[in-house]
C-alpha cells in the first residue's frame, strides 16, 4: 500500500515537472485565472452606462423639461432634442438606444386625467441594454409624473408603500457577480484542459510507453495525474480569489473561503477525470481541443453560471443535474453569496462528490482498457 500512495506521489511530482516546461500550458494557467477573470469580469457589465438617449418633445411644457432632466449620467447621456421625422433614420443608424416621444399637451392630459400616451422607442439589438434600460425609463418617468402631481393635487398619494430590500448585492453591481462566476468557468475548463493535456503529453513525448513497462497499475498513473492537475488548479483558484477578487476588485466575499475550495477540491476531483477520459479518447492536442470546446461551452452555459438555472426548460435542468458544474455552481453561490455552511451546502457537496466518483470510474475503466490495447 505505501509503495502504490508513493507511486502516486512521485509520478504527480513528474506531472508537476513537466507541467513546468511546458510554457504555453504556464501562460494560459495564469491567464486564465488574472486577466480572463478580471476581463470577464469588468467587461460583461449589466448596468446601465452612458447609454444615448434622444427625447422628441412635442410638448414644450415644463413637466417635458423636467422629464428629459431626469436623465442624465452615468446611466444615461445627456438627451438629445430631435424632431419626429428623425426618429427612424437616427434608431436605423443605431445613433440613439432609446427614443422617447411625449406628445403635444401631454401636460393638460395628464391633468385633466385623461390617461396621455407616452411613446418609447428602443433599439432591441442592444439587448442587454433594451432589458434593463426598459425597466429604467418606466420607473423615472413614473417617479418624475408622481413628483409632478403631488405638487399639483395636494391628495394625489399612491394606493401601496412599496419597499424593496435588495439582499447580496445592494447595489446590483454586475461586478460582484462577474468575478466569481468567471472564476468557476476558469475552474472547470483549465481542470479539464490540463488534465486530458497531461495525457496527450504523455503519448506526444513517448513516456506513455515507459509507464507501460514499469510496475504500475493504471489507478496509480490516473491518480497521479488527478491530484496533481487538482493541485494546480486549486492554488490558482485561492490566489485568484484572495488577490484579485477581494483585493483588486474589492468584492465582498460573505462565506468562508475554506469551505469554497473544499467545493473545488471536490470538483476538481470529477473534471480532472473527465479531461482524462477526453484525453483518452483524443490523440493529439487539437483533437483534445475540439473535444473540449464541444463539451465545456454547454456546461458552463447551462450549468446556472450564465443563466439562472430554473430558467432552462426542464429536459436540460434533469440532464444537467447528472453534471457536477451545475451543483457546484449552486454550492459557490451560496457560500461566497450568501454566506452559507456545510449545514446548507451538504447536499451539493454531496452531489459532487457521487457524480466525480462515477466519472472517475467510467475514465479508469477506459484508460485501462486504451493501455491494455497499447501493450
Amino acid at each position: 500500500m505505501k509503495k502504490r500512495v508513493l507511486n502516486v506521489l512521485y509520478l504527480g511530482i513528474k506531472e508537476l515537472q513537466s507541467l513546468w516546461q511546458d510554457k504555453v500550458m504556464l501562460f494560459l494557467i495564469i491567464y486564465s485565472f488574472s486577466l480572463g477573470v478580471y476581463i470577464g469580469a469588468t467587461s460583461a457589465s449589466s448596468e446601465l452606462n452612458k447609454v444615448p438617449i434622444a427625447f422628441v418633445d412635442e410638448d414644450h411644457s415644463p413637466l417635458s423639461a423636467r422629464l428629459m432632466k431626469a436623465f442624465h449620467e452615468p446611466m444615461f447621456i445627456s438627451p438629445d432634442i430631435i424632431n419626429a421625422d428623425e426618429v427612424d433614420k437616427n434608431m436605423d443608424e443605431g445613433i440613439y438606444t432609446f427614443v422617447i416621444t411625449i406628445p403635444p399637451s401631454f401636460e393638460k392630459e395628464l391633468l385633466q386625467e385623461k390617461n396621455p400616451t407616452i411613446q418609447v422607442n428602443i433599439d432591441a439589438t442592444q439587448m442587454s441594454q433594451a432589458g434593463i434600460g426598459a425597466g429604467y425609463i418606466q420607473q423615472m418617468i413614473n417617479d418624475e409624473l408622481n413628483i409632478f402631481l403631488n405638487g399639483y393635487k395636494t391628495g394625489a398619494t399612491l394606493p401601496i408603500n412599496l419597499v424593496t430590500r435588495i439582499k447580496f448585492n445592494p447595489t446590483l453591481d454586475s461586478l460582484w457577480f462577474g468575478s466569481i462566476m468567471k472564476l468557476i468557468e476558469q475552474i472547470s475548463m483549465l481542470s479539464i484542459i490540463l488534465s486530458g493535456a497531461a495525457l496527450i503529453r504523455e503519448r506526444e513525448h513517448g513516456t506513455l510507453e515507459h509507464l507501460l513497462v514499469m510496475p504500475l497499475s493504471a489507478t496509480e498513473i490516473m491518480l497521479s495525474k488527478v491530484w496533481s492537475m487538482a493541485l494546480v488548479v486549486v492554488v490558482s483558484s485561492a490566489l485568484s480569489l484572495f488577490f484579485l477578487i477581494k483585493w483588486i476588485l474589492a468584492v465582498p466575499i460573505l462565506g468562508s473561503e475554506i469551505l469554497f475550495l473544499f467545493g473545488v477540491l471536490l470538483m476538481l476531483f470529477a473534471t480532472t477525470s473527465m479531461g482524462i477520459f477526453m484525453g483518452t479518447v483524443a490523440r493529439t492536442m487539437p483533437q483534445l481541443g475540439l473535444i473540449v470546446i464541444l463539451t465545456i461551452l454547454p456546461l458552463q452555459v447551462l450549468s446556472g453560471s450564465v443563466t439562472p438555472f430554473e430558467s432552462m426548460p426542464e429536459g436540460i435542468q434533469d440532464v444537467m443535474l447528472i453534471m457536477p458544474t451545475s451543483h457546484f455552481v449552486k454550492m459557490a453561490q451560496g457560500v461566497l453569496y450568501r454566506g452559507a455552511g456545510i449545514d446548507v451546502v451538504w447536499p451539493e457537496l454531496l452531489a459532487i462528490v457521487s457524480i466525480g466518483m462515477v466519472f472517475f470510474l467510467i475514465s479508469l475503466a477506459i484508460f485501462r482498457k486504451s493501455l491494455a490495447s497499447s501493450q
